[in-house]
């Protein structure tokens, strides 16, 4: 029974069905209008998709995304995703997808030209000075989000507590803190505890609720939910060849080594191994890039997260600025922009592409298992560990951020790297600290923050400050 019919009144008329056509011109507004991270990106699908057009009804949103966050890879893209696979079968899925992630895509792309070609200049470097700054406010503002959500019994705040720990102070893999979450999340919400029982990330904040029976998919299943071993093997085999084929031929022409070799594996290993959402990716994406294979620096991870906070689409898409940035540096007989352009658009290629195949392969049978227990179980404890990961995440940057030297501490199995107080940036904590102020004292926007930061930095450096 609909909210409406509770109340007396006479329940609204289904929408009339939409065209593949008319959602694609959806699908866009909402790729343009997705900005501040996958929380505001949630909440822009949810205002558009479930109470303007009333395509799909509350507790239906709510389980797609539960499904999308339990996966590896950016929960807002998959959303999409699969509710245009919910509407228009694969075809629908295929160009809601694609067009979420498009304007990121040229926007980081543009982006990182100008980087690399006026990126040295007093200007340029002044503004993304004043970014990081506010890059440390809305990553420590993610974690209250995050942690206000699903830290609601003293069994996730352990949890999350123990995978700070466990990925800050031990180096243990970000996938296997993912991976035992999920499986202790399993077994207790099978067991019918209710020790991780209420996480939960984004969805609706405030606004109406819209009962499923009221909107155009209804309550039933689509008929293409029912698919055939034939059809879900056709879905697999397609993904599977359009995303390990130029893998596997950049591996047997141009070696292991190379470069362009490692941007597609690594990113494909991220794509399938990365749970909890693009805080927790970055986090394991950011030591992984600058620690290991040496793309880029802590401040080049900060600029570019600078960069995918204020412009549209997925925050993952930092990683086509890293696969950029990875190839621009050693771009054997190309040209060096010829080749981070490429290495770019390969990072985002095998970053995405597995997300089509997760949606296109589980969506079918996830859509019976509504209220599945267990399930939800494993999304709760996923998401509190993601807590401690993105703690992990504010550190790191705050440390980068703030300081301009660290030191290397070694007792045992404890690992990680100190700040060295001379080293302080004094001007950097000044806008950083007035970034948090703006965040959560004044309630400030992304976007209004991250440009009022970017002015500081320009101003601090017209009158020779920085």
């Amino acid at each position: 029974m609909s909210a409406a019919a509770l109340d007396g009144a006479a329940a609204p008329a289904r929408p009339a069905p939409v065209t593949l056509g008319q959602a694609f011109w959806v699908w866009l507004r909402i790729a343009a209008l997705s900005f501040g991270g996958p929380a505001g990106q949630i909440a822009v699908m949810h205002r558009i998709l479930v109470e303007e057009k009333r395509w799909i009804g509350e507790q239906r949103f709510l389980h797609a995304l539960n499904y999308c966050m339990l996966l590896p890879g950016p929960e807002a893209q998959q959303l999409a995703t699969y509710i245009g696979w919910l509407l228009h079968k694969t075809k629908g899925g295929v160009i809601a997808g694609t067009l979420f992630v498009l304007p990121g895509m040229v926007s980081i792309m543009a982006l990182s030209w100008i980087y690399v070609l006026y990126g040295k200049l007093g200007f340029v470097a002044a503004l993304f000075f004043g970014l990081k700054a506010a890059v440390l406010a809305v990553v420590l503002q993610a974690v209250v989000r995050i942690g206000g959500r699903a830290l609601r019994s003293g069994a996730s705040r352990a949890l999350a507590a123990a995978a700070f720990v466990l990925i800050f102070f031990l180096g243990v893999p970000f996938p296997l803190i993912i991976l035992a979450a999920g499986l202790i999340g399993w077994w207790t919400g099978r067991s019918g505890s209710n020790a991780f029982k209420g996480g939960g990330h984004g969805g609706p904040k405030g606004g109406a609720v819209v009962a499923d029976a009221d909107t155009l998919l209804g309550e039933e299943l689509p008929a293409h939910a029912h698919a055939s071993w034939r059809e879900t093997s056709r879905t697999v085999v397609t993904c599977l060849l359009l995303w390990l084929v130029p893998v596997a031929a950049l591996v047997l022409l141009l070696g292991p080594t190379n470069t362009f070799s490692s941007i597609a594996i690594f990113f494909s290993k991220m794509a399938v191994a990365t749970f909890g959402g693009a805080y927790a990716v970055l986090a394991y994406v950011a030591q992984q890039a600058v620690e290991e294979y040496h793309w880029l620096t802590p401040g080049e991870m900060l600029d570019g997260l600078g960069m995918a906070e204020t412009t549209p689409g997925p925050l993952i898409m930092v990683l086509q600025f890293v696969g950029f940035l990875g190839a621009y540096r050693t771009p054997g007989m190309l040209s060096p922009l010829l080749a981070g352009t490429l290495g770019g658009l390969l990072a985002t290629w095998v970053t995405f592409l597995p997300c089509f195949l997760w949606i296109f392969l589980g969506a079918p049978y996830i859509e019976r298992l509504r209220g599945n227990a267990a399930v939800s179980g494993a999304l709760s404890a996923i998401t509190a560990a993601v807590v401690g990961v993105v703690l992990n995440l504010a550190i790191w940057f705050a440390i980068h951020t703030l300081f301009r030297q660290t030191l290397p501490v070694e007792l045992g199995p404890i690992r990680f790297a100190a700040p060295v107080a001379a080293s302080i940036d004094l001007w950097a904590l000044v806008l950083a600290g007035a970034a948090i102020v703006a965040v959560f004292v004044l309630r400030a926007g992304v976007i209004v923050t991250l440009a009022a930061t970017s002015a500081a930095g320009i101003a601090l450096h017209l009158l020779g400050l920085l």
